[in-house]
């Protein structure tokens, strides 16, 4: 079954998180991906962990299915020359070098676009190739904090609080993707490549949405407010006689709704709460007159209940019970696949569902110059 990126192939030249997880999305959809690394692999999170299966870090698997390997010393007139000879049967480059790095190494956009003038070639950095701070290093973590995202995540007592994974990577992994194809569809009409320029640090201000919104037409800089909304009342964590839950009213109507089976119809009727807006300005008296009402029976119960009245709810779940979801299994959103050393591996799939052409689970995440003579003819 031919699927949706077949034909168009990829040189991987990034490494950790964002590139690799844009470049194993491009290769689920049926890309050819040629993971680059320095002699020996030079991809850090190979060696992040534990845990380890067999030697072969769980980080380093999770985002590196569906490539080959080949190793290249890129500092190196012989690796500059291998770069440049393959580029020219490839249809995307990506990197997550410093900027200036590739320039330097004499691999940018403008020596590469020579060779193929079809390329679609796709920089990575932390704040981006233009700007005051284009020299400096960018890591999740730093641009977490000084994206201002970490000013809204926790509570007023908490602190400022990352996200518990590396998000702004991941969402520049996905900007990433719709970037280079974006590129490729205009590809089809003008024949020529172009470069896509993207940093952490843009992506996660982007991410900001209705937050950064609010800020700039009120002026009014946002607090943390934990699991509560900054636009919507109730969408936040109630606790339970038995635990916490999560329950989200969208509208007047869902609210009007959760009154009536929490037996507080007259609550929906109340000006102070009878529309959104009135509830977010009554936010706190509003949550205790709830919540003492879900103190009442188990989050069980209450999710039952929520179900029926088609009140939009959920328990809050750790990663034992989602391997375990029947939704999830009827997804298919974990699968397992063999590697040479480490055995069965188990993984996260694709939440990509497309009808004609299929995302596909093709190659284990390699080891280092795995296809090297594939590629590299006479090299070992």
């Amino acid at each position: 079954m031919k699927s949706a990126l077949s034909g168009i192939k990829v040189l991987d030249l990034s490494r950790v998180l964002a590139g690799p997880y844009c470049t194993m999305i491009l290769g689920d959809l049926g890309a050819e991906v040629v993971k680059v690394e320095a002699p020996g692999g030079s991809d850090e999170t190979r060696k992040w962990g534990p845990p380890f299966q067999e030697g072969i870090s769980a980080y380093y698997l999770c985002t590196n299915r569906n490539k080959k390997s080949i190793t290249i010393n890129l500092k190196s007139e012989q690796g500059k020359k291998q770069i440049m000879d393959l580029v020219r049967d490839f249809d995307v480059v990506i990197h997550n070098f410093k900027a200036g790095t590739m320039e330097r190494l004499g691999l940018g956009y403008d020596a590469l676009k020579d060779i193929n003038p079809r390329l679609v070639y796709c920089g990575i950095t932390g704040f981006g190739e233009t700007g005051p701070y284009k020299d400096l290093p960018g890591y999740d973590f730093i641009i977490q904090a000084m994206s201002g995202l970490m000013s809204i995540t926790g509570d007023e007592t908490s602190g400022p609080q990352k996200v518990g994974i590396a998000i702004t990577d991941v969402l520049t992994g996905l900007y990433a993707c719709i970037g280079i194809q974006a590129a490729l569809l205009e590809r089809n009409q003008s024949g020529t490549g172009q470069k896509v320029d993207l940093a952490l640090y843009d992506t996660a201000v982007s991410s900001l949405v209705n937050i950064a919104g609010n800020y700039l037409m009120s002026g009014k800089i946002p607090k943390r407010l934990g699991n509560n909304h900054a636009n919507i009342v109730p969408y936040q964590t109630f606790r339970t006689a038995d635990g916490e839950m999560v329950v989200a009213v969208g509208n007047d109507r869902q609210f009007q709704r959760l009154c009536d089976l929490l037996q507080l119809s007259e609550i929906a009727l109340d000006d102070c709460f009878s529309t959104n807006p009135a509830r977010v300005e009554n936010r706190e008296e509003l949550r205790n007159i709830l919540q003492a009402a879900f103190l009442k029976h188990p989050a069980f119960y209450w999710k039952r209940k929520l179900d029926k009245a088609l009140i939009p709810c959920g328990p809050i779940q750790n990663l034992k019970v989602l391997s375990n979801d029947p939704q999830l299994a009827a997804r298919e959103m974990f699968f397992s696949m063999h590697h040479p050393k480490a055995g069965e591996i188990k993984l996260v799939g694709s939440p990509l569902k497309l009808s004609r052409t299929p995302v596909s689970y093709r190659y284990h995440p390699p080891e280092a110059g795995e296809h090297q003579q594939e590629f590299l003819e006479g090299e070992e």
